[in-house]
């Protein structure tokens, strides 16, 4: 059962650490410091299932899972302290809140504590730690040695401060949330921290109690895995009220995918067209999809605009009439006015393929009353969607239309 729980909680640290990830390449300090704790998070924890005890320990060193799981979560706990910091900005006020200024002092000297404490861990595993033989279990393993409750102190005084630190700030944070969804991820947050607290607490306990009150293997092996199931459970909680104020991000981001996969037909053929329109040239729709050169909302941005000055280039090859003829055909189409819309754009492509620009343009297409980026996208989204059954042999037959009405007296 505790396995379980250990790959569940690796497995889910590590899905929000992908999620965030984008962070990493074009976030602010903030965000990159919130991807930094999940991914050193989720990386230690992965050191605790069998499956990586089994791989680290073809490492001819020792209990070198132990090393690397305590260094990972050092490097988290950093981070955590980056990002709680961050939280509340860059004041110029004259006077900053106590509890501000102390998380800032405390953030700041993680760096420089951290530095010292991971070589001081390095200096106590391979000196004072009995290691004659690979462990099962670090701590069960090694209760009752004053080397390992040495070693287990100076990594447990990081946890201790920032479980203490975060725990305070999402705390006084929740009172103060504005929203409802605000204040209920970080009341989770901030009962998962004191809950990290009572957790290092007792296992600094545990560890203190087996030196100076010799303990059966049996009972620490109990306390370790009580504790144990309590850490994974906090786990569990932390990423249950960090995804909570996520949830309309998450719901706006795939709102955003579903746009762009639906847009892409139209955006790909006239960005094909004219090379240049795009700031990069366009890929295969699921090459799109998956690239991470900018965040969504920009990248929609960014096709909403290529469209329309496609569309601009496109009125100095459409002639005349097509605008009508467009509109003509499309009257039986179930939505009408996009249709009409594709309809031109789709001949309009073919007369460029093959015809040379005129010197003056066309007509404009009508004018629709767009109040922000999402609108005019689901516009195109219709209009894309009439366009992508358009065949080649529609677009030529609504061309001839087009001329033949550019001959009739009236047109």
């Amino acid at each position: 059962m505790l396995d379980f729980f250990r790959y569940l909680t690796a497995a889910v640290m590590t899905l929000i650490a992908v999620w965030r990830f984008p962070a990493v390449r074009y976030g602010d300090a903030h965000r990159r410091a919130l991807w930094g704790g999940y991914a050193g998070f989720s990386v230690a924890l992965w050191l605790y299932t069998p499956a990586a005890l089994h791989a680290v320990d073809r490492i001819p060193v020792i209990d070198l899972n132990a090393l690397l799981r305590h260094f990972a979560s050092t490097a988290a706990i950093i981070a955590s302290l980056t990002y709680v910091a961050t939280s509340y900005g860059k004041s110029s006020e004259a006077v900053v809140p106590r509890h501000v200024t102390v998380s800032r002092w405390i953030a700041r000297a993680s760096y420089p504590v951290g530095a010292i404490g991971v070589t001081l861990l390095t200096i106590l595993f391979f000196t004072v730690v009995d290691r004659h033989r690979q462990s099962e279990d670090f701590l069960s393993d090694h209760a009752g040695e004053l080397g390992a409750a040495v070693y287990m102190s100076v990594f447990y005084f990081f946890p201790l401060v920032t479980t203490a630190v975060c725990g305070y700030q999402w705390s006084r944070g929740a009172r103060e949330a504005e929203t409802t969804s605000m204040r209920i991820g970080l009341r989770l947050m901030g009962i998962s921290m004191w809950m990290g607290l009572l957790h290092t607490t007792a296992r600094i306990v545990i560890v203190w109690t087996a030196v100076f009150f010799p303990l059966s293997h049996s009972t620490v092996e109990i306390l370790i895995d009580l504790t144990a199931m309590w850490m994974n459970l906090l786990f569990l909680i932390v990423a249950v009220g960090a995804s909570i104020p996520t949830t309309s991000v998450v719901a706006a981001r795939w709102k955003t995918w579903k746009t762009l996969y639906r847009l892409h037909p139209l955006w790909f053929d006239l960005v094909k067209a004219f090379p240049g329109t795009s700031l990069y040239p366009p890929g295969s729709r699921l090459a799109e999809l998956i690239h991470m050169r900018v965040p969504s909302d920009v990248r929609l941005d960014r096709w909403t605009q290529d469209v329309a000055d496609a569309c601009e280039k496109l009125r100095y090859y459409a002639p005349e009439t097509l605008l009508w003829a467009a509109e003509e055909t499309a009257s039986s189409h179930p939505d009408p006015e996009p249709g009409a819309e594709a309809y031109w754009i789709a001949a309009a492509l073919r007369a460029a393929a093959s015809t040379k620009a005129s010197q003056y343009a066309t007509a404009p297409l009508q004018e629709k009353p767009f109040v922000d980026t999402n609108s005019e996208a689901a516009w195109l989204v219709r209009v894309s969607k009439a366009y992508a059954v358009i065949t080649p042999g529609d677009a030529q037959e609504l061309l001839q239309q087009s001329a033949e009405l550019s001959l009739e007296p009236d047109a």
